[in-house]
């Protein structure tokens, strides 16, 4: 069951306790871990959210997977989840918290979508970019590759969008057409 709220009051507690602690880039190591454990293997997403499996069952299996691998607070932390009942919630909070770091480190997500992969070279000037035509001054560009788009690019920073790919050009002018723009009515 998904419940937002609940992720971020948890997401909150957790990034308050690490600046409190001097933990927080250790913590958002140990979620960005985590949220790839979560990604990668759904059968472990599915044994958080078992009510068959006890709280305990999944206390080893969770330390199993993570002994070495997060630190002392975020494994403190998750088995607080467990003892409240709350592991279900465990993705859904683990994104939360590094949206608040995020905010927190006043960091600014950027997606790129393009037609081809680009270089490390154009994406570094593409962030130069943004930041020479923003406020935006750490940025954290997410990139992604969609063919329909034939060429050109989909920047998307915030709530802005900047459409300049082909396939927006061509759907712009099949909307002209359809609209007969450069058809005189005469009556």
């Amino acid at each position: 069951m998904r419940n937002p709220r609940l992720a971020a009051r948890y997401a909150k507690s957790l990034l308050d306790l690490s600046i409190e602690k001097n933990q927080l880039e250790q913590v958002y190591a140990d979620m960005q871990w985590l949220k790839a454990v979560c990604a990668s293997n759904p059968d472990f997403v599915s044994l958080l959210r078992s009510p068959i499996i006890k709280g305990d069952k999944k206390t080893k299996i969770l330390a199993a997977v993570t002994e070495g691998k997060i630190g002392v607070l975020t494994t403190a932390f998750n088995n607080l989840l467990i003892a409240k009942s709350r592991e279900s919630n465990l993705p859904e909070i683990i994104t939360a918290f590094i949206d608040q770091y995020k905010k927190h480190k006043n960091i600014h997500v950027v997606q790129l979508t393009t037609a081809v992969p680009l270089s490390e070279d154009v994406k570094k000037q593409i962030i130069e970019q943004v930041k020479k035509n923003s406020e935006m001054q750490q940025i954290e560009l997410e990139t992604l590759v969609d063919e329909d788009l034939i060429g050109g690019y989909v920047l998307q920073a915030g709530d802005k969008l900047m459409d300049a790919s082909i396939a927006y050009d061509l759907k712009h002018i099949a909307r002209q057409f359809e609209n007969n723009d450069f058809i005189y009515k005469v009556k």
